[in-house]
């Protein structure tokens, strides 16, 4: 039995249309790929952050009622958990704003001891972050080490630019550390200011071979050992495309824990996820797909 550890930022998410509150559920990216792939029956366990306040328990309370494991969140006295405002436009595409307690930038718990037969998700700002970054690489290291599948979702925001002489031995410890790299080419346009595709992968390759770069809905390039595939997007009506790449990633990383070698199938899982979530209100897979998985 693998079990999935994701290891990120968790946050309320308050999602906006037409400057109107639609819905307010916990999130954060590789939150919401773990309570996707909780739903979906896989056991997972989430390592994070948040406040003791009640929204606190609303993501403790959430991730169990969605079959994550709540054992490794580090809950800190007398701070607010972390809320974003995702503002979708015309497009159903969002715009977000983030309101943080920086107190709460420590992560001091007991942490999982990871094993070979483990999967690790990680990524975004909390997997680069100085502040917690000793706790964080230890775990990476002693997971890569132990023969653990790492996927590292680079998912890097503007707003951390000025961070980025700081945080880029972090992100290239982070990429010679997984299995596999996933990022958008506006990613790698902030971190690299590449926007060639295989100047981008020429870059990432020096720390790991196999690297998945989206374009919106334009083709999916997935690289592997100096060879690109291209995977077509197939178009749909949006309604939100908030959880769209993570849970891309937990589709992906479904078919891995499936068994399922042959990218191609494994990025037909992805797409199958992340067109799911961009046809509600939510950040994570539907009822609906959860008994077609189940």
């Amino acid at each position: 039995m693998r079990r999935v550890i994701g290891i990120g930022e968790t946050v309320l998410d308050i999602l906006f249309k037409n400057d109107q509150p639609q819905k307010a559920v916990p999130g954060g990216s590789t939150f919401n790929s773990i309570v996707s792939l909780g739903r979906a029956g896989v056991p997972c366990a989430m390592i994070t952050q948040t406040g003791s306040d009640h929204i606190g328990d609303m993501i403790c309370d959430f991730l169990r009622k969605n079959g994550v494991s709540d054992e490794f969140v580090c809950r800190h006295p007398n701070t607010k958990s972390h809320i974003t405002l995702a503002f979708l436009n015309e497009h159903n595409d969002a715009q977000y704003e983030f309101y943080k307690d920086h107190a709460t930038d420590l992560l001091d718990i007991q942490l999982p001891q990871i094993t070979a037969d483990d999967i690790v998700l990680f990524g975004s700002f909390f997997a680069i972050n100085p502040v917690i970054r000793p706790v964080v690489s230890r775990l990476l290291r002693e997971a890569h080490e132990a023969g653990a599948w790492l996927y590292y979702d680079v998912n890097f925001r503007k707003n951390h630019i000025a961070d980025l002489p700081d945080v880029m031995p972090n992100i290239e410890e982070n990429m010679r550390m997984a299995n596999v790299v996933r990022g958008s080419m506006e990613d790698f346009d902030y971190l690299f200011g590449l926007q060639d595709a295989d100047a981008i992968y020429e870059r990432v390759s020096r720390y790991c071979r196999t690297l998945i770069l989206t374009d919106g809905a334009r083709a999916i390039r997935v690289y592997e050992s100096d060879k690109v595939t291209m995977y077509k997007v197939q178009r749909i009506e949006t309604i939100s495309t908030v959880g769209a790449g993570d849970n891309f990633n937990a589709g992906y990383i479904y078919a891995k824990r499936q068994g399922i070698a042959d990218h191609a199938a494994r990025i037909a899982m992805a797409q199958r996820w992340s067109q799911d979530v961009c046809q509600q209100i939510g950040n994570n897979i539907s009822d609906e797909l959860v008994a077609q998985l189940r």
